[in-house]
């Protein structure tokens, strides 16, 4: 299958010499969720604006659609649509007014009943004869929802759309994202929670300092680096770990009541928890509980950045 949004070798450099994307390759496919991951000026939004048309590459080439988004924008431009971090709108127009004139940009004809669905989804049908300028922060970022929605977008860019707004607003997005991708809609988003991404992605691109580090399915990548923790509750508090346990690399709590171990379960000599427990009887240390963990999405995205820092 031909992806939908098409990257190869991608390259960005400023006027002052700074490299933004080094050579960023990537296939996006149709209606999957797709998380780009990466710390402040990590390259996500220059990556963002030059497939939507925004930034004009310093070389290497992008696909909307098959459309190139620099020989044949308006096709390529016509398929997307972009929830930026900033929110700008015409202060003394209408809401409903707002939307409709976003449609219109795209060529795409009046549909009244599509844009009351749109308003209505975002909780902003009874605002609709408002100016912006009277909304508040979050209705402000619904508005800016509606805009990239409303052309009927098959591919849809969402750059931190849910940083410092309320929880309402946050689920009424993704209940939103939910059916979008249901319709086949195609979902690019960038965040700052990462326990979203974890919940709502299929796959995650982790991009640091312009290079895409890794693009990996969601749950195989959590398989893959997630590890796991094992916390061990004792019966007795103890002052040190003895020196037999030292190759198992526990980590002993403040209180000296709990041991924690951490352990990979996709290599293939096992966990060590069987021999772990072994060798705690052995030392005649006795257990009350056993508790286990796997890392989260975020644990893990901080590793790799602080590995791509480390090359």
């Amino acid at each position: 299958m031909t992806p939908i949004v098409e990257v190869d070798k991608l390259r960005k450099v400023y006027d002052d010499g700074f490299e933004a994307l080094k050579g960023v390759s990537l296939d996006i496919h149709k209606g999957e969720i797709l998380a780009l991951l990466g710390p402040n000026g990590a390259g996500k939004t220059t990556l963002i604006s030059a497939l939507c048309g925004i930034t004009t590459p310093t070389g290497g080439a992008a696909r909307v659609g098959g459309h190139d988004t620099e020989t044949a924008y308006r096709a390529a431009r016509k398929l997307v649509g972009l929830v930026p971090q900033e929110v700008a709108l015409e202060p003394f127009e209408r809401v409903i007014n707002t939307v409709r004139f976003s449609r219109g940009l795209f060529g795409r004809p009046r549909d009244d009943a599509l844009v009351e669905r749109t308003l209505r989804d975002l909780s902003l049908w009874d605002k609709r004869q408002a100016k912006t300028m009277e909304l508040s922060g979050g209705m402000k970022r619904r508005v800016m929802i509606a805009k990239a929605l409303v052309h009927e977008p098959r591919v849809l860019f969402l750059d931190e759309p849910t940083a410092g707004v309320d929880v309402e607003l946050r689920r009424d997005m993704w209940r939103v994202v939910e059916g979008l991708r249901a319709s086949g809609v195609t979902i690019i988003l960038t965040t700052h929670y990462i326990e979203e991404a974890e919940a709502i992605a299929d796959r995650v691109a982790v991009i640091n300092a312009g290079d895409i580090l890794l693009v990996e399915d969601k749950t195989a990548l959590m398989r893959r680096l997630g590890r796991k923790t094992l916390r061990i509750d004792l019966d007795t508090a103890l002052d040190r770990v003895p020196a037999a346990l030292d190759g198992y690399d526990l980590e002993l709590g403040s209180d000296g009541r709990s041991l924690t171990y951490h352990y990979d379960t996709s290599g293939g000599n096992g966990t060590g928890i069987t021999r772990l427990l072994q060798a705690l009887a052995a030392e005649g240390i006795t257990l009350s509980d056993l508790h286990t963990r796997q890392s989260s999405l975020e644990e893990i995205f901080v590793d790799l950045v602080k590995k791509g820092d480390a090359r």
